[in-house]
């Protein structure tokens, strides 16, 4: 049996099996040609714009919401992180037999919890020394609890280091750092 024959297309085959364009495709408008065609069009879109732009940002400027003055910010951070700092020292002062021990964990946890994620995002209060330090002892603390449980007491070496911390948080908070 013979092999069928190869067909190759020829060039004039090719031609007709491409698809004819059904419209000539043409160049887009530009600003030129719209003003040329159209003089007071340029004219009345740049008016307009400005327009709506001179609008949009007075009514940003005008809607704006007012933020507090960092002065009650910063009252309210020393307040709240003083009440904190005494919060901290009273749980871990606790005797480990004392049955509010894990009321007292449990609490302590949620108030630094709240402080660490209102405090956190502040760009003004990561450089200060009272905030650092607040925050390396609330984080040994939670951490000790959350890996040893609300009722194992504090090995003293921690505990001591905790307690320098938070004395040297408020004395920076004292001075206003």
């Amino acid at each position: 049996m013979a092999s069928p024959a190869l067909v190759t297309p020829t060039s004039a085959a090719a031609a007709a099996s491409k698809p004819t364009p059904i419209r000539k495709k043409l160049p887009l408008p530009t600003a030129a040609l719209l003003n040329a065609t159209y003089p007071s069009a340029g004219v009345a879109a740049t008016s307009l714009r400005r327009t709506f732009l001179l609008l949009s940002a007075s009514a940003v400027v005008a809607f704006a919401p007012i933020t507090p003055a960092l002065a009650d910010s910063d009252e309210e951070y020393v307040k709240e992180t003083s009440e904190v700092i005494n919060m901290v020292r009273a749980t871990i002062t606790l005797d480990k037999n004392d049955p509010a021990v894990a009321d007292a964990v449990s609490h302590l946890r949620e108030v630094s919890n709240s402080w660490v994620a209102k405090y956190r995002r502040e760009k003004s209060l990561l450089g200060r020394a009272s905030f650092r330090d607040m925050y390396s002892a609330l984080n040994a603390v939670s951490g000790h609890y959350i890996s040893f449980g609300p009722t194992a007491p504090i090995p003293a070496k921690r505990k001591q280091r905790i307690l320098e911390e938070m004395d040297t948080a408020e004395k920076a908070l004292l001075r206003g750092r």
